[in-house]
């Protein structure tokens, strides 16, 4: 592949104190890019990370076609930079593009630029416990045109920002009873930037009374549990730890297919199905629910403390036993080097 790479004259990292990170307000000294038009993916470039001029008319301000991905990338005590899983990345952005008719992006164009990329940016990638570097690939329509139609012009990026811990503080979570993150046959499975757009607004809501996030609930009937946020969604029931299954509706986490195989490896017992608000609830009530926590690339894993469905609110116990602090320690073991990867997850920038 031939990729043209223009480096900066000067480093901005000196002014950035890295113990006061607000998480992605500061990105590092270069980008990549590639556009797409007549028909077929450009020669990709690195430069300098900058402001990208648009005519008001580019077809993402007013169709919405976008699409985004997002992964770590992380340095251990010998300075590899390593990244996790990237290949499930690589695919889904692909997956979440045919959806809204957008090209897919060669495999080999988006390794080599994620390889380049952060070698040039290698230092911005800190060591140390909750240090990491968020690496965001996107791809957004170009043409100017304002006909309700496909792009027939994008561009496709990766910018990255050096991140600490991404929640902090207790969070606490209210079931959907009236709004939808996405319904049957739409794109709720798709990392299609309208789908965060639109929780935002009953999410604020939601903070207005206290609570951090939303677990989303479908459309249909609002009776089944399936996201929290921005992220998948566990439930620790006595000894069993449920999620629901993957489906046009539902984010097909990186996360969250990891930490169920290393549940398994655990011999932890879990269950993969529907899970309704009314059994979470009884559950809780009896006092077998255990925990519940979020899992997405950017917190790893969130312990929820405690949730409200309607008029009812419920705090969860500490447990000594905890799944998600033990499933958590494994995985950001095996993402920075420290404990075997016997799955073969991680991905070491050369």
């Amino acid at each position: 592949m031939a990729l043209h790479i223009e480096k900066i004259a000067k480093s901005k990292i000196s002014d950035v104190d890295f113990s006061k990170l607000k998480f992605g307000e500061i990105f590092t000294d270069h980008m990549f890019e590639c556009d797409y038009e007549n028909g077929k993916w450009q020669t990709p470039k690195i430069r300098p990370y900058q402001p990208i001029p648009f005519d008001p008319s580019a077809k993402v301000f007013h169709y919405g076609q976008a699409v985004f991905e997002g992964m770590k990338a992380y340095k251990d005590v010998n300075d590899d930079i390593w990244l996790f899983r990237p290949d499930q990345n690589q695919q889904r952005i692909n997956k979440s593009a045919e959806r809204l008719d957008m090209p897919a992006f060669p495999k080999e164009y988006f390794f080599e630029g994620l390889n380049e990329l952060l070698k040039l940016d290698s230092e911005w990638v800190q060591k140390g416990e909750g240090n990491s570097l968020y690496v965001r690939p996107f791809v957004i329509a170009t043409e100017n045109c304002v006909s309700a139609s496909s792009s027939t012009k994008y561009k496709f990026m990766i910018i990255c920002a050096p991140v600490q811990l991404y929640y902090s503080g207790e969070v606490r979570v209210v079931f959907a009873d009236k709004f939808s993150r996405s319904a049957n046959g739409g794109v709720g499975f798709a990392k299609a930037a309208g789908n965060y757009a639109a929780s935002f607004y009953p999410t604020r809501l939601a903070a207005e009374k206290g609570y951090q996030q939303i677990v989303w609930t479908d459309a249909s009937t609002h009776e089944y549990l399936e996201e929290a946020g921005t992220m998948n969604v566990f439930f620790r029931v006595n000894d069993t730890l449920l999620t629901a299954p993957t489906s046009d509706r539902i984010l097909d986490g990186v996360t969250r297919k990891s930490l169920l195989i290393l549940a398994e490896d655990e011999g932890i017992k879990f269950e993969v199905r529907p899970i309704t608000r009314k059994e979470i609830v009884e559950a809780a009530r009896k006092g077998e629910l255990k925990e519940m926590f979020g899992a997405g690339t950017a917190a790893v894993i969130s312990i929820i403390k405690g949730f409200a469905d309607g008029d009812e609110s419920f705090e969860l116990p500490e447990m000594e036993d905890s799944y998600a602090k033990r499933l958590k320690t494994r995985l950001t073991g095996i993402q920075q080097n420290k404990l075997e990867d016997k799955f073969g997850w991680r991905y070491k920038i050369k």
